[in-house]
Formats: structure tokens, C-alpha cells, sequence
């Protein structure tokens, strides 16, 4: 279905991303990894200003096997 899209900027793409823009019917990512960061850890843009107070984060994680890509491949 055509849209309209707005600008786009990428700043990178490293190995294992994934950019996709237009009609799509499957992505099969071949990279699965979890990050965790705090309030505002991954504020983007040319001008990001970012007030924030006591900031934790909470990375007890008990699953074993979160997103698997092994069929990917």
C-alpha cells in the first residue's frame, strides 16, 4: 500500500540490522540480543536534551531463551 513517508535519517547500520521501508511481507532478523539501559539511554537526534532524576534498571531477567532466530539462518 503506497504512503507517504517523511525524511528519514540514518545515521548507521551496523551487522545484523535490519532497515526497511516500504511494502514488506516478511523480515527474518538474524540477530536476537537484549540491551537494557536507563532513562534516556537512547534519546536520538541532533539536539536531545534529557532532564532526568534517579534512574535504575531492572535487568533480572529468568527466561532462558527470549526471541530465537535459529531458523533464520
Amino acid at each position: 500500500m503506497p504512503s507517504v513517508v517523511g525524511p528519514i535519517k540514518i545515521n548507521n547500520v551496523s551487522s545484523g540490522a535490519v532497515v526497511q521501508m516500504g511494502d514488506c511481507l516478511y523480515i527474518a532478523p538474524k540477530v536476537a540480543t537484549k540491551t537494557q539501559a536507563g532513562s534516556g539511554g537512547f534519546n536520538t537526534g541532533d539536539f536531545v536534551i534529557t532532564n532526568n532524576g534517579i534512574s535504575l534498571t531492572n535487568s533480572f531477567d529468568p527466561d532462558t531463551f527470549d526471541s530465537n532466530v535459529a531458523a533464520n539462518n
